[in-house]
């Protein structure tokens, strides 16, 4: 067989089904391979949409989101993307085309050391250069974006050994991690009056469903999942900061000790635990930390998570965890008037419309109108713009999600800023089935830069934030989806039960107050 056959047909042997790519050159092997492998491709306008699609159907679907781009510009198009799966502990894997191995270093179409390019945002970056490595390779990248603290491997492929004679291998599963010996992490947690346990963003309520709650009733201490690059001043975790503040010792779980937390200043008492299967967040600890890092533990975030579910001689601390988490709990969701649409009025409506949906996600973009969505609105699953806080992937996010579960309401929350990073995907959306409603807060504004320049600099200094009134719902509905602009709060219900209902992927362009991420109530 061809290695572009070897390629595909190892991954269907490792269960994947579906791809999200953007042809070239280099990869339409891959393309006539997918058929005989029986994987669909997800066919996008731009390589960033692919592997932000990846990344939202992994997320949702759990397991390893799967992304295929051409080589040079494509692949360039993808890199940014990484960093947000590597944020956000994202199983993903970047097939990229390569120029031919037979052609190195003599100025083949398009040749670079791609390898190099990724390197830094990926756990594993390679090219193979002979036939006989590519289903070996494909088997290892799939091993090592699962294995241990999750994230995006990259494998760039070159052209003809994707033409040549290759062979499949035969699947093996991801192994179980070890659980590791938890006896001194109850042991930190066991007689202390002020403890927190924070869980990183592969252990959230999408991807671990029910964990925090099992932990918290097997523990009797407050967990919090912290997944934003707001860290402790996350509008979705309310009030909870200077709580924190207060705990004598904090157990961090799949969680990076860094900016987040700022640096443990965010408890500048409490002593740190840190669980991650990740070595050089452990030294991470040890810098910013000190002395105050009480116990370390390479190994598997999860699986500790678990044991510690089966802890049950710990006596429970109510008052504390109660406290914690009714601090979490004070948000405030209206900051305006009933004749004019502000953000919380904006995010209350989406709110209740979610909680008569069959099967909910939320989908929530970066930005002050996604922090506004963060905070006001809940569902059982949930992905955000993550640690890395880039902006403009919600679109990807939620076809990525539809894709991964054919029987979900997607609603996506994003600014007029972050909607123009892919506002073509919508054309995607329709052609590949995969109806979503996005709702745009527009306030004519990249407002997050403008609330910056506002705080830093003065009214008279702001500049370079201002957008047009351009009516994103029409440029939708061109688009061949539904379409519905919104600025009266009267019409805020009517609008999202049309868009729910009509099948399709739609776009509610509503004008908003411009209003800083909210404080807690």
């Amino acid at each position: 067989m061809r290695g572009a056959d070897a390629v595909m047909q190892t991954l269907a042997a490792q269960g994947v089904k579906d791809i999200f790519a953007l042809s070239g050159n280099q990869i339409m092997p891959l393309f006539d391979a997918s058929l005989d492998a029986g994987i669909r491709l997800y066919h996008t306008r731009h390589e960033a949409a692919a592997v932000y699609m990846a990344e939202g159907y992994a997320q949702i679907a759990g397991g390893v989101g799967v992304a295929l781009v051409t080589a040079g510009a494509g692949l360039g198009n993808a890199i940014a993307t990484l960093l947000t799966a590597r944020t956000s502990d994202t199983p993903v894997v970047l097939l990229s085309g390569d120029s031919p191995a037979a052609q190195d270093g003599k100025g083949a179409f398009q040749e670079m050391d791609q390898v190099a390019l990724t390197r830094s945002l990926t756990k594993w970056s390679v090219r193979p250069t002979q036939p006989e490595e590519l289903a070996r390779t494909i088997h290892e990248a799939m091993r090592v974006a699962q294995e241990g603290r999750p994230g995006p491997v990259h494998v760039s492929l070159p052209a003809d050994l994707l033409a040549a004679e290759s062979r499949a291998v035969q699947a093996q599963a991801v192994a179980s991690p070890d659980t590791p010996d938890t006896g001194a992490l109850r042991d930190f947690l066991a007689g202390t009056e002020r403890p927190v346990i924070i869980l990183g963003p592969a252990l959230n309520a999408t991807r671990a469903p029910g964990l925090a709650e099992r932990l918290k009733a097997a523990t009797g201490a407050p967990v919090i999942v912290m997944e934003s690059p707001r860290g402790i001043a996350d509008p979705s975790l309310g009030a909870a900061g200077p709580v924190i503040a207060e705990a004598d010792r904090i157990a961090l779980l799949g969680k990076p000790l860094d900016f987040t937390l700022r640096f443990g200043e965010a408890a500048p008492g409490a002593d740190w635990a840190i669980v991650t299967a990740d070595a050089a967040e452990i030294a991470r600890a040890r810098r910013n930390v000190g002395a105050r890092l009480a116990l370390e533990i390479e190994g598997d975030a999860r699986a500790c998570a678990e044991a510690l579910c089966a802890w049950t001689d710990q006596a429970p601390i109510s008052g504390w965890a109660a406290r914690l988490h009714a601090a979490c709990n004070r948000r405030m969701v209206s900051c305006g008037t009933k004749t004019v649409i502000d953000p919380g009025m904006l995010c209350a409506s989406v709110d209740a419309a979610l909680q008569s949906v069959p099967n909910p996600v939320l989908i929530c973009d970066g930005g002050e109108f996604g922090q506004w969505a963060q905070a006001g609105i809940t569902a059982p699953r949930r992905i955000v713009n993550g640690v890395s806080g880039a902006i403009g992937g919600g679109l990807c996010y939620a076809m990525g999600a539809r894709a991964a579960d054919r029987q979900a309401t997607v609603i996506a929350m994003m600014g007029d800023g972050t909607a123009g990073f892919h506002l073509a995907e919508f054309e995607t959306a329709l052609r590949e089935d995969l109806p979503f409603v996005a709702v745009i807060g527009n306030d004519r504004r990249w407002n997050a830069e403008h609330q910056i320049q506002m705080r830093d600099f003065g009214a008279d200094r702001v500049h370079g934030c201002a957008l047009s009134g351009a009516r994103y719902d029409l440029a939708v509905a061109a688009l061949g989806g539904f379409g519905a602009h919104v600025s009266d709060p009267a019409d805020l219900p009517n609008a999202l039960a049309s868009a729910l209902s009509s099948g399709k992927p739609a776009c509610i362009d509503v004008e908003i107050e411009g209003h800083p991420a909210p404080l807690p109530d």
